[in-house]
């Protein structure tokens, strides 16, 4: 794709009206992308997982039947040129308007379960007889199966009262059929394995599975949609001797789920789907994506359930039109050139269980619902020292919160332990201070012993002294006294700043907040005026993260939601003008309420290179931990209450704990090194949840490095979300999470969204079709030597010199010859990963895009064939080598599904004639077919093109 192909790129047609030049296009918009809708239609977002507020409830469950549309659609950028009368003599630019152009929609949530492709019985029996682990109960009973295509009715109480209060969810990856791809071999893929995530467990990249054919003597050996089982593939390359497939099992009992968050966790299973990215275990490619409905996971007081789904696995492809440059000059030219697609790449069979059981009654007590109060009292229990004097305190008076240990001076400062090392360093006590606690005892009461038995002796004799003796004797007592001097100095440096610290204790309340990105949680704090004397108190906190609500209107909304029954003031806080800090006026012994409100957009989420070791890799059978993932970060926040005298009245500290996120939905977009991604992404107009239409979309990213904004449109008419995302080198993923709301006070997300942009080196590439014509790339070598190899998305149209694997020298670089051979004129993308053969990392990563040019017909034909005609038809041509003397031709074509020649090489003399044997495919669907057959040299240029027009009647 040169820079010729760059402005002229093509439209795409909009669904409210007619194309638009893609002359017009943003160019930065033009990159292949691919889209997956993740969740059911009336999926929706759980917003605390694992402290469940009612505001988020009542917001939450309000949608729960309201239809959320999955189809997400990227939009390309274009400007829409005003035609009209301008004054010379205006100076200022005009801004042109933005007409969003409607790309195809992806929606794998249509595809999760009851897809159109079916196995037959044949293929089933021959998938079934393998062998793979049955799905047992607690009795060891085989698990109830379900049909896939039959509705579920979701009943949240008999879920909760179910007595088998521990969940077992088992995932089984049984078989992956291939479908015929063009551009790639029949055996295509060899190996997979899978990415995904469930619940708020940590994401998953399972290990390598083999595709294993059937036996030779099978008769699904000519079939070439059978299934393949799958098995796992060991470090050494051996295949597993142990069940064919992978079973992955997720244990959910009130062990991991907080208190009060099983009831969400049941709403998951009935609400959202699993996305699962399928990649090619060699290349590291992604060959799609498919998604599965988890509602068949509800045992509904089963003991046990199983369900098998046959899912397609889609991707999205583009193509350009070839004629479009030609036809592209007129100005107001409506031809879509860029079709966006999606293709099916394979089918995954997929079995999927839930088993129930029993736990003990101590675990049994988790799973009782926490206090729904969002009021925080300050009480005695949270407090530390309780005041009054000190010495005054009995034994009796002492308990866990203000009984302390004694420790040595040394080991609370640190700067005190190395003034006092330093000084016994210099007497030579270096040794003894070095020594652990218990050493240091034992040792003194030796020396004590000795000192003693020493006495005795000079009783019983005449007294000696020795002079060296007295003079250390001497030289230790004055260090002593000095060090006593610096750590009596230290206390007393120590006893304000410690006596603050136990004071601050007794006016500090705790308060802990389960905290997921993007959900407001909110409480109210009681400050109450202790003394006689009306205060006007400043509220200070430096996190921005946790705010006061100072608005009536947002604390209202805020209290309705969360069936808050507090009294609400208007105009309560004055915000002073130099710091905008809240400030309230209380009466004498008057207590208020104090909203607040804490939100967080950040999400921690570095990804590392890709490659099948940099997430959480499992293995059946073991179990999947427990882990926090894709979490914000948690945190201590101190609120302090001052009053007029600067002095604290109350301290609120406030404990946040990170809770992991459901994601709605996954977007991964391919694009340039170091470039923008310019993105817009539709929504549909059932996302307004008023009857007017008039709802205000709202949308928040965890990166703060990336652009993220939405724009209002007529009412009732789907808005856009425009992306704007810096580059990385690569081949580095960005990932991050975008937050929608639709409440107008952000309160709880109705959707959130994972992106992935994986970024990679792009290469222009221009040829004829048909022809085979040599580009070269270069590698540049990484800090250690490496075994890699070179993969393509399209093998059978693009080669690499070496094609095999090769050792990449530390810091060197590396020559690739890639041959580029396409068969369909137009503009595509095609990709080349180099793959360390040993760790499986992606060591680089090139985007091609490529520039196809029709080739000069010389020839045309046309030529009927029936339909279901059995074994085809056979059909000859004739061609006359125009040279003088002997050559060798190579025959190509650019629909091999269709055609096959009877030699695909032939030698023939000066000017003699070549009859070249022609196979035609049957079809089983009417229509016509254009077919090019390529005549080329022994180098493979092209010398003739021949078109074959082929009606199926």
């Amino acid at each position: 794709m040169n820079t010729s192909w760059s402005r002229q790129a093509s439209t795409l047609q909009s669904s409210r009206g007619p194309a638009l030049s893609l002359s017009q296009l943003v160019a930065t918009s033009r990159y292949p992308t691919m889209s997956h809708t993740v969740g059911s239609p009336w999926q929706q977002q759980l917003p605390s997982l694992l402290s469940p507020s009612p505001m988020a409830s009542a917001h939450q469950l309000s949608h729960v039947e309201r239809p959320v549309a999955g189809s997400i659609a990227h939009l390309e950028l274009s400007v829409q040129e005003r035609e009209g009368d301008r004054s010379e003599e205006e100076d200022e630019m005009q801004e042109l308007t933005f007409t969003p152009v409607h790309a195809p929609v992806i929606t794998l949530g249509t595809h999760a379960a009851g897809s159109s492709r079916s196995t037959s019985r044949r293929s089933l029996a021959q998938l079934f007889s393998s062998g793979f682990p049955q799905i047992l109960d607690h009795q060891n009973q085989v698990a109830e199966v379900l049909d896939p295509s039959e509705p579920v009715n979701f009943d949240l109480q008999r879920e909760e009262a179910d007595h088998l209060l521990a969940n077992t969810l088992i995932l089984q990856f049984l078989a992956f059929t291939r479908v015929p791809q063009a551009g790639v071999n029949s055996d295509w893929p060899s190996s997979v394995h899978f990415t995904f995530q469930l619940y708020r467990f940590p994401p998953v990249t399972t290990e390598r599975l083999k595709l294993l054919d059937p036996e030779r003597n099978s008769k699904l050996k000519s079939n070439p949609d059978y299934p393949c089982v799958l098995s796992l593939i060991n470090k050494d390359g051996t295949l597993s001797a142990g069940f064919p497939g992978l079973q992955l099992q997720y244990r959910v009992d009130p062990q991991f789920l907080k208190p009060g968050e099983r009831g969400w966790f049941l709403r998951y299973l009935a609400l959202h789907s699993l996305q699962i990215d399928v990649w090619d275990s060699e290349s590291l490619m992604l060959i799609g994506s498919a998604a599965v409905e988890l509602k068949h996971m509800l045992r509904q007081g089963r003991a046990a359930v199983q369900v098998s789904h046959e899912l397609e696995v889609i991707t999205t492809e583009y193509l350009q039109d070839a004629n479009f440059a030609r036809r592209h000059d007129s100005k107001h030219s409506a031809t879509p050139a860029i079709s966006v697609y999606t293709t099916v790449k394979g089918i995954l069979h997929l079995r999927l269980g839930n088993v129930g059981g029993s736990v003990s009654s101590s675990q049994s007590s988790l799973a009782l619902t926490p206090s729904l109060s969002h009021v925080v009292q300050p009480s005695d229990a949270s407090q530390g020292f309780a005041g009054g004097s000190v010495p005054a305190l009995t034994v009796l008076q002492l308990n866990v919160s203000n009984a302390r240990r004694a420790r040595r001076l040394p080991e609370i400062d640190s700067e005190l332990a190395r003034l006092l090392q330093s000084t016994m360093r210099e007497v030579g006590g270096a040794t003894l201070h070095q020594q652990a606690e218990a050493n240091e005892v034992r040792q003194r009461k030796i020396d004590r012993m000795a000192a003693v038995r020493q006495h005795e002796q000079q009783k019983a004799t005449p007294p000696f002294q020795d002079n060296a003796n007295i003079t250390r004797h001497r030289t230790e007592r004055v260090q002593h006294s000095r060090d006593l001097r610096v750590i009596e100095a230290y206390r007393e440096r120590c006893k304000t700043q410690e006596i603050t610290n136990m004071l601050s204790q007794a006016i500090t309340t705790k308060h802990t907040l389960y905290a997921t990105l993007g959900t407001a949680e909110f409480f109210e704090f009681v400050l109450k005026n202790p003394f006689n004397v009306s205060q006007t108190v400043t509220i200070e906190c430096d996190d921005p993260e946790l705010s006061v609500i100072v608005k009536s209107e947002e604390w209202r909304y805020f209290k309705d939601l969360t069936k808050t029954l507090t009294p609400l003031e208007e105009e309560m806080f004055h915000l002073k003008e130099s710091t905008l800090t809240p400030q309230v006026y209380l009466r004498p012994k008057e207590s208020v309420h104090i909203p607040f409100k804490y939100q967080t957009f950040i999400c921690g989420h570095n990804f590392p290179l890709q490659d099948t070791k940099s997430l959480k890799i499992s293995r059946s059978p073991q179990m999947a931990q427990k882990h926090l993932s894709n979490t914000i970060q948690a945190k201590s926040i101190k609120v302090l209450f001052r009053g007029e005298d600067k002095k604290p009245l109350a301290i609120c500290q406030v404990d946040v704990e990170p809770t992991p996120h459901v994601v709605d939905q996954t977007f991964r977009f391919y694009h340039p090194e170091l470039t923008f991604l310019k993105k817009a992404i539709r929504l549909p107009a059932a996302w307004d949840d008023t009857a007017d239409g008039s709802a205000t979309l709202h949308v928040r990213c965890s990166d703060p490095n990336v652009i993220c904004h939405t724009t209002s449109l007529t009412p009732g008419e789907p808005q856009d979300v425009y992306l704007k995302v810096p580059g990385s080198p690569s081949p580095q993923i960005r990932k991050f999470f975008i937050t929608i709301f639709t409440d107008p006070w952000l309160a709880s997300p109705a959707q959130i969204w994972q992106v992935y942009v994986h970024y990679l080196q792009r290469m222009d590439l221009s040829c004829v079709c048909g022809t085979l014509s040599w580009h070269s790339l270069v590698l540049h070598g990484t800090q250690a030597i490496r075994r890699v190899k070179c993969y393509t998305s399209h093998p059978l149209e693009l080669q690499v010199d070496p094609d095999e694997v090769f050792a990449l020298p530390a810091q060197g670089v590396q020559d690739i010859r890639v041959g580029l051979r396409a068969l369909r004129p137009g503009s595509r993308f095609f990709y080349l990963n180099v793959v360390d053969v040993d760790t499986r990392q992606l060591v680089a990563s090139w985007l091609l895009c490529i520039t196809c040019r029709q080739p000069v017909i010389s020839k045309a034909f046309e030529i009927n064939v029936p339909v279901d005609g059995g074994k085809g038809s056979n059909k000859k041509i004739s061609f006359t080598n125009p040279y003088s003397s002997s050559r060798v031709f190579n025959l190509r074509t650019d629909r091999p599904d269709l055609l096959q020649f009877k030699e695909e090489q032939f030698q023939i003399g000066g000017g003699e004639l070549y009859t070249i044997g022609l196979r035609f495919a049957p079809s089983q669907n009417p229509g016509m077919e254009e077919i090019l057959i390529f005549i080329n040299d022994k180098q493979d240029k092209n010398e003739d093109t021949y078109c074959v027009r082929v009606q199926y009647r």
